[in-house]
């Protein structure tokens, strides 16, 4: 199913975009959301105020959140940068994530390095530039980028005190059959070792959401408007839930309320056992079941460090 639409209702789901998922996450949506956004001109009256008004509605720590697929196009030896996109062209997106202890009371967890992935503009990823993403789209290689054809996209960052790490990448585009979605890994007990992350335990394995009408919106603009097809949406993902934030569905503040082209920003409060070990199925160890792709999903050669074939073969 596509969505070629724009319903102006507020849905349950779009609700939840807004909110960041207050009913899942208690009052740490808030908290994160404080944290995580500390530059964005909140007052502290303001933040005040929204962090009395949600911690009033639930009293309970954010549950762990389930890991999902790794999928297909994870690659090792991402670069520990703040800034991924190494000249890619897109809808400018700013991460802030929080990554708490949920075994902990929700405490932050400083020092864990969150990795991330996700594909460019038309559905490319990094490292698998032959692979086809769906319905017509122009080659990786005219979008008259200097990127690294293994490296753009792909990063680490290393929480601070608070549990937050902070990314400039650009809003994802899609590929047949998966919504707009990143990748996602949190890992503890590593370090920064030669421009890179190293050693320690993945923890958790999971993929951050984007709210439909916003997606869709942003598709219309260049350059994703070069990239035509049929996009799925949140409903028919074989990965998304419908669990809002604790299915990691992020909440996203535009830059300029008119104009989507200057940029969204995005938080999401992660709780993960920092105690557990992430050793799901997949290459690296992925967790969960993300279901087979159907015939016309991306197909292509990955390099030769990329995953096994057999761990190819699971959803991105």
């Amino acid at each position: 199913m596509t969505g070629n639409h724009k319903d102006k209702s507020i849905t349950r789901r779009r609700a939840l975009a807004v909110t960041g998922g207050t009913i899942a996450a208690g009052g740490l949506a808030a908290a994160g959301y404080q944290a995580a956004f500390a530059d964005t001109g909140t007052t502290t009256t303001e933040a005040a105020a929204t962090a009395g008004a949600t911690a009033s509605e639930s009293s309970s720590c954010m549950t762990l959140m389930s890991s999902v697929t790794e999928g297909p196009y994870y690659l090792d030896g991402a670069l520990v940068r703040k800034d991924i996109t190494e000249g890619k062209s897109g809808v400018p997106l700013t991460l802030r994530l929080t990554v708490v202890d949920a075994t902990d009371g929700c405490t932050p967890v400083p020092g864990a390095a969150v990795e991330i992935w996700h594909c460019d503009a038309w559905g490319y990823y990094s490292g698998y530039t032959t692979a086809n993403p769906g319905g017509s789209a122009p080659a990786e290689s005219e979008d008259g980028s200097t990127a690294d054809d293994k490296t753009y996209l792909r990063g680490y960052q290393i929480a601070n005190a608070n549990g937050v790490v902070k990314f400039e990448t650009i809003f994802p585009g899609w590929y047949t059959p998966r919504t707009c979605h990143i990748h996602l890994k949190v890992h503890t007990g590593g370090q920064k070792e030669d421009g890179t992350y190293e050693g320690g335990k993945v923890n958790y394995t999971g993929q951050l959401f984007f709210d439909d009408e916003i997606a869709q919106e942003i598709f219309t603009l260049e350059p994703y408007s070069k990239h035509s097809g049929s996009y799925t949406t949140l409903d028919n993902d074989m990965v998304y839930d419908g669990g809002g934030a604790s299915s990691g569905l992020l909440t996203l503040k535009a830059v300029h309320k008119k104009d989507p082209s200057k940029g969204y920003k995005g938080f999401l409060t992660i709780g993960v056992d920092p105690d557990a070990e992430n050793t799901g199925a997949g290459s690296g160890g992925g967790g969960g079941e993300g279901g087979t792709p159907p015939s016309g999903a991306p197909t292509g050669t990955p390099p030769s460090d990329a995953p096994s074939a057999s761990a190819s073969s699971s959803s991105s």
